[in-house]
């Protein structure tokens, strides 16, 4: 997992192949012109989620602790505050049910072993290893998840 400010996500364009062509889509893009929802970026590679939302108490997003294998995440946050519970996939030993491979997401009933606040003008990186909690805390949030595959 990376966390960090948006001013310098350019810095993490070599981490990946496609990292260069979503992280100029990042920051080339004016977040208020996209539409609500997913709008596909680059073909099924790089496809952009726009969620404007309530956020949920702890207890309703750890009973959907999740990660993901087939996209890597990257989570920008551009109003409100949002709590994330985080573990290592490789310390996870509980999952619940099978990795949806249509969703790409398998779920976990894994507690997170430790809680961090992402806030306007940040951005994490989820890869497949990072068991992730978002959407924890209270009011809205505006944010940009864009999936980028594996």
């Amino acid at each position: 997992m990376i966390l960090d400010s948006l001013s310098r996500i350019q810095y993490y364009s070599s981490l990946h192949p496609r990292f260069a062509k979503a992280i100029a889509l990042i920051s080339s893009v004016n977040y208020n012109d996209l539409p609500i929802g997913e709008t596909k970026w680059d073909g099924e590679d790089i496809r952009a989620i726009v969620i404007h939302d309530q956020l949920v108490e702890q207890k309703a997003s750890t009973e959907y602790f999740e990660c993901h294998q087939t996209f890597i995440d990257i989570q920008v946050v551009y109003e409100g505050v949002e709590k994330v519970g985080w573990k290592s996939r490789n310390h996870c030993q509980y999952p619940r049910g099978a990795y949806n491979i249509e969703k790409d997401v398998l779920f976990y009933e894994d507690a997170p072993e430790l809680f961090f606040d992402l806030k306007a003008g940040h951005f994490a990186i989820y890869f497949p290893e990072d068991v992730h909690a978002p959407m924890i805390g209270e009011g809205a949030i505006k944010k940009l998840v864009v999936k980028v595959r594996v």
